[in-house]
């Protein structure tokens, strides 16, 4: 098995990059139809529900804005289920956040229900991963078959969460709400890139290969429960700004920043500062009395 050595986050950049809690529960349930009310008021969409591109962009705009990347509840010592029932009432409920397969599953969801055509990829994350490394196939992501085309959504890869689709096609530079993207084909693999500053750097690489639900749950369990994962050594939040901007909390490192330009760099010096910016930057409150503990989440260095 190859997997991802443990390091600490580039500064100012990421906010941890997709994915995933341990969980008994099914992650299917066909019959569960989501509260699109109640998911709307969440992220303050008061527009069309129909199938079309300026819908997808506006949805994904709106819920990278509202629904934090999160991974609190691993750090929190708790299970996540993947049940969509389960999933829908920690998002839009109780107004967390999540990972790629509680955001991405929940949105595919929301597209399908609209009448989108979409369909769950499967990814392997190579942000500071080199290419002899061989990552866990552990990222969900959609692809959307829209006006004749096909492209790509994604609101639950952390630090670069789409804000607005892309079109699935090889060596094209594409401008998003934040930054450019474009998509490489080596070797029989895709690689969606971004750019950072001057260069591009590899987000996830793909085959285009459907993720069903199992391999959802399976994912799910090794990011959470394997010892070697960033998700168990690291806390991980972050939201897109409206204005290019991303808000990026990793460990006691909070980060404003505008692509690759840091705008803002604060240092938390204590768990309750910690909090405090929990709930006023993310709008997340953790249960009074719980304390958030990771490896790399180190006060004696603040």
């Amino acid at each position: 098995m190859y997997y991802v050595p443990i390091r600490k986050q580039a500064r100012g950049f990421d906010a941890g990059n997709c994915c995933a809690v341990l969980s008994g529960m099914p992650v299917s349930s066909l019959s569960h139809v989501p509260d699109l009310d109640a998911y709307f008021r969440r992220i303050g969409y008061d527009g069309p529900r129909e199938p079309t591109r300026p819908v997808l962009d506006a949805l994904m705009a709106l819920h990278t804005r509202a629904i934090p990347f999160e991974n609190l509840d691993v750090l929190l010592g708790r299970g996540v289920s993947l049940a969509p029932e389960a999933v829908e009432a920690k998002l839009v409920g109780a107004r967390r956040g999540g990972y790629c397969f509680e955001q991405n599953s929940f949105f595919l969801s929301v597209l399908r229900t609209l009448g989108f055509r979409a369909t769950p990829l499967s990814g392997r994350v190579r942000l500071y991963v080199p290419r002899e490394v061989v990552p866990p196939r552990t990222h969900l992501f959609l692809k959307v078959g829209l006006d004749g085309g096909e492209w790509l959504a994604d609101v639950g890869f952390g630090g670069m969460s789409l804000t607005s689709a892309i079109r699935f096609q090889a060596d094209l530079e594409q401008e998003t709400r934040h930054e450019p993207r474009r998509l490489v084909r080596e070797d029989g693999r895709w690689f969606h890139q971004v750019r950072s500053g001057d260069g591009w750097v590899d987000g996830y690489e793909f085959t285009g290969e459907e993720m069903p639900p199992i391999d959802r749950e399976l994912a799910n369990w090794w990011t959470s429960a394997h010892p070697e994962s960033r998700f168990r050594h690291n806390l991980m939040v972050s939201l897109a700004g409206p204005d290019g901007t991303r808000l990026n909390l990793t460990n006691s490192e909070f980060v404003r920043r505008r692509g690759a330009e840091v705008l803002e760099t604060t240092m938390l010096g204590s768990h309750d500062e910690l909090v405090a910016l929990l709930g006023d930057v993310f709008g997340i409150r953790i249960p009074t009395g719980a304390r958030l503990e990771a490896p790399n989440l180190d006060w004696s260095a603040a």
